[in-house]
């Protein structure tokens, strides 16, 4: 499917608040809530929509601690290691990245304690992995989830 002008408005406008009503927004394209509806339906079977979903601020919720994990993985464990990770609820994202096998992941967690406990009983842990590198957020200037267009 291809993406039209009036598409590419309908999704900066789910971008921004992703509750906006069909009929706000034909409102604000001058066009009628059915056809809103129908484009976001195409644009949801042609899988350019995943999905809708809420995005929680992590330190409201008690997770005040965010790290960058650079995970280099002996190549016939990189697949086994992933699935591990992913299923963490700790793990926030986790990439492959190009480069000799390596991991890259976000971690959330409550405080420095939990991710010293994350680090030597989780991730260390695991086998395959052959090195680990931390990086701990200061302080964010921009973050956003999917594409912006």
């Amino acid at each position: 499917m291809k993406i039209d002008g009036t598409d590419r408005k309908i999704l900066e406008l789910l971008t921004q608040d992703g509750r906006m009503s069909y009929a706000e927004i034909g409102k604000e394209l001058n066009l009628s809530r059915v056809s809103v509806r129908e484009r976001v339906n195409q644009m949801r079977k042609a899988g350019i929509i995943e999905k809708f979903s809420v995005v929680i601020d992590s330190e409201a919720v008690g997770k005040t601690v965010s790290a960058f994990f650079e995970v280099d993985c002996e190549p016939a464990y990189l697949v086994k290691v992933a699935e591990k990770l992913v299923n963490n609820p700790s793990v926030a994202s986790c990439y492959q990245m190009t480069g000799p096998s390596t991991l890259h992941m976000h971690v959330l967690v409550e405080d420095f304690p939990s991710l010293e406990k994350f680090i030597n009983n989780e991730l260390y842990g695991i086998k395959g992995i052959s090195r680990v590198e931390s990086h701990i957020l200061l302080r964010r200037f921009k973050s956003r989830s999917g594409l912006k267009l």
